[in-house]
């Protein structure tokens, strides 16, 4: 967890450097409209068969000893996506300027602003091609129970941006930044390499393996979840669509306050939730499924333990949060105010986005990718629909229409919470439920009294200055709510307190072995 948190934290300084320089403005908007458009590249053809298909295929592979088989469907997966995301790549750029104006953004009317997102694009095209390679790495090192160099890629993918920023945006402006991506994509790969070099009969073979058994298996499991993948990112492309016609800002302010959500739901859950892909690959490999319910429900009570507080602190702790970390340089109120409105939205679904996460790699580790992909597909769907309801009545109410795109996002991320639950329940024959609720009750009360007591703070502190409101609220709400949880004496508050300890015991016996 500790290499998580260090890349959200240099997650959360390249994007405290962006907005001091850009500000909420014009280039950072078509920035963002451009990294959208690259994203999804990877996110369809990469991301979508290495969070869904290769990893249970490869630790199956592992589990069985077939070693040499598995380095060979782990080279040809890296070589067919590299193929296809170069393919694609080239065709995109060749259409840019039409994607743009009849896909990403249309109301980017402005000429200086359509072709500076063009340019953008372009520029970042092979980014999807770096980091395909680089999320395969990734994928091979967890299943070899190998967390920590992959967990700390993504801090170098910030780093990256940091040196665009502050060495080369001086002289060239935003396309600095976009150069930045490109470098930061390179030592994401970079780092994971030494680790990768050093796993035992490793072997790579210029295939692309189109008669392979486990190729074609990672093509049967990836077709669900491409689906599910490409409705995930059509609702980031109709929020991208629908805020480029709210105003100058509104775009840079959904995705900085969606970036300020995932901060807490990458540390908490996305690290828990890779961590335990292997382990219930392997525990099904082994038809121990009253290990994996086990193992699953204590990681929803523990998840939960750590999610609720943190969604109740970005809710209440928002105006001063946002202040704090980005309000100075070329970012100022009106920009704060744009962003603190967003994140209030998207904060409230913080928890359903983290459950999501943990039992989503569940039924991948089952084999099973329909099942969370016909769900998504469903939210997601309801999602767009909302989106487009949810920004015209705030509209209608003066409200800015950018905050109903983030609520679109929080209702519908909790209903796909709630079936997936459900579903699992039912394929796992429960989920252990009543310590479950139980967990979800003490933490919602604890949560209770940390809001009245965030209230009390902020009532205290108006006036003060804005660092002791912001620092201040979340010792004062980080203290009540575990002493509420100690009152309560809920038994996940020992297991977290455990694998505290563990993490720490780990990290210094590291220190004094390199001592």
């Amino acid at each position: 967890m500790f290499a998580f948190i260090i890349g959200q934290v240099f997650s959360l300084l390249s994007q405290i450097l962006i907005t001091w320089r850009f500000g909420t403005g014009l280039e950072i908007d078509a920035f963002n409209a451009a990294n959208r458009w690259t994203d999804i590249l990877y996110q369809l053809i990469a991301a979508g068969a290495l969070a869904s298909a290769f990893v249970p295929t490869f630790a199956t592979l592992l589990t069985k000893g077939e070693r040499s088989k598995g380095w060979k469907l782990a080279s040809s997966i890296a070589n067919l996506i590299t193929l296809i995301l170069i393919i694609i790549g080239a065709i995109t750029a060749i259409f840019a300027p039409w994607v743009v104006r009849y896909v990403l953004a249309p109301d980017f009317t402005d000429p200086v602003k359509f072709q500076l997102t063009v340019d953008l694009m372009r520029i970042q095209l092979i980014a999807p091609v770096i980091f395909g390679v680089s999320g395969l790495m990734m994928g091979i090192l967890n299943s070899h129970q190998s967390f920590l160099w992959p967990a700390l890629a993504p801090a170098m993918y910030s780093v990256g941006k940091i040196i665009g920023v502050l060495f080369i945006a001086p002289s060239t402006g935003i396309y600095g930044l976009a150069v930045g991506v490109i470098a930061g994509a390179f030592m994401h790969c970079l780092i994971q390499l030494p680790a990768l070099l050093k796993l035992p009969e490793r072997k790579y073979t210029l295939t692309l393996g189109l008669k392979m058994a486990e190729v074609r298996e990672v093509a049967r499991l990836m077709g669900p979840r491409l689906l599910g993948v490409a409705f995930v990112q059509l609702n980031f492309l109709m929020n991208t669509r629908l805020a480029s016609g709210h105003g100058e800002g509104a775009l840079t302010a959904i995705t900085i306050g969606f970036g300020l959500m995932l901060i807490p739901e990458i540390a908490i859950a996305q690290s828990i939730a890779i961590a335990a892909l292997p382990t219930f690959s392997a525990q099904v490999a082994k038809g121990k499924l009253e290990d994996m319910r086990s193992s699953l429900s204590t990681l929803l009570r523990g998840l939960l333990l750590l999610a609720v507080p943190a969604s109740v602190g970005l809710i209440l702790l928002r105006v001063p949060l946002v202040t704090l970390i980005y309000q100075r340089g070329e970012f100022d109120a009106n920009s704060t105010a744009l962003v603190a409105w967003a994140l209030l939205f998207y904060a409230a679904g913080l928890v359903g986005h983290s459950v999501v996460e943990i039992v989503a790699r569940a039924f991948y580790a089952l084999h099973d990718t329909k099942t969370p992909v016909f769900v998504g597909v469903a939210a997601m769907s309801l999602n767009v629909g909302l989106s487009i309801l949810f920004s015209y009545l705030f509209s209608q109410r003066g409200w800015m229409p950018h905050g109903g795109l983030a609520l679109a996002n929080s209702v519908a991320t909790f209903l796909e919470m709630g079936v997936l639950l459900f579903c699992m329940r039912r394929k796992l024959s429960g989920l252990e439920g009543r310590k479950s609720l139980s967990g979800l009750l003490q933490a919602l009360f604890a949560g209770g009294v940390m809001s009245f007591a965030l209230w009390g703070w902020l009532a205290i502190t108006s006036g003060l200055p804005n660092w002791l409101t912001a620092l201040g609220g979340i010792a004062v709400g980080g203290l009540t709510y575990v002493i509420s949880l100690v009152v309560l004496r809920a038994p996940e508050v020992k297991m977290v307190y455990l694998i505290v300890v563990r993490l720490v015991s780990r990290f210094g016996a590291r220190r004094a072995g390199i001592k």
